[in-house]
């Protein structure tokens, strides 16, 4: 079972790295179409966008390599291997994306002050071309395993796909009326939506990095779980943590009765935890109450001293 769980989770990460791959080809390659375009009909929704759109190919690029990266087995240096690189990946992602928006509102407040004409009709073709590639794009993605590296690149196709109809209905609004503002209200109204998206992002990969509780979990539930199990005193010195998306570990000191009940407490507490809160990374350690490391003559030092 747990094999082909495994099996699973390695062909979905697979085809999200090969997904990867393709979205960043067909994202850098619209975005110089879009910024040719852009600069043609001087449209600063369709320049913005292709610029979102470049910073997004660096980012489906990044994003791919940080997956192959995370594929790469265990080693000597890295014995948990190199999966922490997709969440460093979808920090910096996050991060490009603020900065992108900031250049956004920027240019964006410039062209409010001083509006500039803008050719309505090519901005709605290319517009509408780029949001079809776009939609290709997020389908590509959605194919595969869901991971924090993979969300951050969606997000980054998400943000295309809404610029691109931004600068659709901008397009039609100036064609059809002639009114020029709408251009730059629109991209700041898109970068309202993305940036909301990017500062989520951006602390779930802190949270993981920081060695936080998975925010799925809640700590004292797990440790009243495993001290709940039968042959379990107590428990202590426990932490849960995320080592990369979908992969969470936990270790923990456990007080048994007796040593030879240890076998049976371990593989009773591992089935738990894998059952009831999905984690399988568990790293346990048997304890004899103190009482009993007397008797045996193994010294015993109390925490605290009276």
């Amino acid at each position: 079972m747990a094999e082909a769980k495994h099996a699973h989770h390695d062909h979905d990460h697979h085809h999200g790295a090969a997904g990867l791959g393709i979205a960043f080809w067909l994202t850098l390659g619209f975005a110089a179409v879009e910024a040719g375009g852009g600069w043609w009909s001087g449209s600063l929704a369709l320049i913005s966008d292709a610029g979102h759109m470049l910073i997004d190919a660096l980012a489906l690029g990044l994003a791919a390599f940080a997956g192959w990266l995370a594929q790469r087995p265990a080693s000597y240096r890295h014995s948990y291997g190199l999966v922490r690189a997709e969440v460093v990946a979808a920090l910096v992602n996050g991060v490009l994306m603020l900065a992108l928006m900031v250049g956004i509102v920027w240019e964006a407040i410039a062209r409010l002050n001083a509006p500039q004409p803008v050719q309505g009709g090519m901005v709605m073709a290319i517009a509408a071309i780029g949001l079809a590639v776009n939609m290709a794009v997020a389908y590509t993605l959605m194919r595969g395993e869901q991971t924090l590296n993979v969300r951050a690149a969606l997000l980054h196709v998400l943000g295309d796909m809404l610029g691109s109809v931004a600068a659709l209905v901008a397009g039609a609004v100036v064609y059809f009326t002639g009114w020029l503002p709408i251009d730059a209200l629109l991209s700041l109204f898109v970068v309202a939506l993305i940036v909301v998206s990017s500062i989520r992002l951006l602390r779930e990969a802190l949270h993981i990095l920081m060695e936080g509780v998975p925010q799925n979990l809640d700590l004292p539930e797990v440790g009243l779980a495993l001290a709940q199990t039968a042959g379990v005193s107590s428990v202590h010195d426990l932490h849960i943590w995320t080592l990369a998306s979908g992969k969470v570990a936990l270790s923990a000191h456990l007080e048994i009765p007796a040593m030879q009940d240890w076998p049976g407490i371990l593989h009773t507490t591992r089935e738990m935890l894998h059952t009831r809160f999905d984690i399988d990374h568990v790293t346990l350690q048997p304890e004899l109450p103190a009482a009993q490391l007397e008797q045996v003559g193994i010294p015993f030092y109390p925490r605290h001293r009276h």
